[in-house]
């Protein structure tokens, strides 16, 4: 009985290590009147199936967590301690706060986060990116908010080379540079997730694409929706004094509106 317990102990660990854990940010919405209040969100996805959808899986640790708002000036706003707890357990639900933007321009969230999980073990490096616009009206946004293609230092970083608010709607380009210690990162996957789909195993050709030699990937929305880009990298023998890999994460969260005004 004891070998059997402990063979099971051991079975569950290599799983445990074998899941990802992503966090993303997203807003309510990508376009707010300033002085209107813009509602952002931190979550967590386990995801055993190597990321292949948007499902919730606990809230983030706070204490090895930054989350911060770029303002569009460039200064950074650490909007951590005004996060609440949208969850009636400690594994469950989400972290959400509440902004409201001051002056116009593209505001980015911004999140990083830098932990050793003991039992695989691993030092996971992860960061999340998420953009939206303020202005002084809904109507005639300006599309020259710019901001959107400054990388932010982040070791994993997903960087847009297209505009993500303005224009964007169903049939609009979208595409991203993906940087590994702030040189491209070619021959990766990028994953281009819709809510509320999961994508087919292995590599889905609908949803997935493989950077380039710049470390670019491109991808044209089909629907209105939130999408969920996500990548990965493996350094198997990047090793310290109590872990034995690095594995990092990037997100970026992508709304797309049904209908795209600035389009018009």
């Amino acid at each position: 009985m004891s070998r059997a317990f402990w063979g099971l102990l051991a079975a569950l660990s290599v799983t445990g290590a074998a899941q990802a854990h992503d966090t993303w940010v997203e807003t309510n919405t990508n376009i707010v009147r300033v002085g209107d209040a813009v509602f952002i969100d931190l979550l967590l996805g386990n995801h055993g199936n190597d990321h292949r959808d948007f499902r919730l899986a606990g809230k983030p640790d706070l204490e090895t967590s930054t989350l911060d708002v770029v303002l569009p000036d460039g200064r950074r706003l650490d909007i951590k301690p005004t996060l609440s707890d949208r969850g009636y357990a400690p594994s469950e639900g989400f972290w959400s706060t509440r902004f409201v933007p001051a002056e116009p321009g593209l505001y980015t969230v911004s999140q990083t986060s830098d932990k050793v999980v003991s039992y695989a073990p691993t030092r996971s490096i992860k960061s999340a990116k998420t953009f939206f616009v303020a202005n002084g009206s809904l109507d005639n946004v300006p599309r020259d908010f710019g901001g959107f293609d400054r990388p932010l230092g982040h070791a994993l970083e997903l960087v847009p080379i297209a505009h993500p608010v303005t224009p964007m709607g169903p049939g609009v380009p979208f595409a991203v540079r993906l940087l590994y210690r702030d040189k491209p990162l070619p021959e990766t996957k990028v994953s281009f997730i819709p809510r509320g789909t999961t994508l087919a195993e292995g590599f889905d050709s609908k949803y997935e694409r493989t950077t380039d030699e710049h470390g670019e990937a491109r991808f044209t929305p089909p629907d209105g929706n939130f999408y969920l880009i996500v990548a990965h990298h493996d350094e198997p023998n990047e090793a310290g004094p109590n872990y034995q890999r690095t594995k990092y994460s990037a997100t970026l969260v992508l709304f797309v509106p049904q209908h795209c005004s600035c389009c018009e």
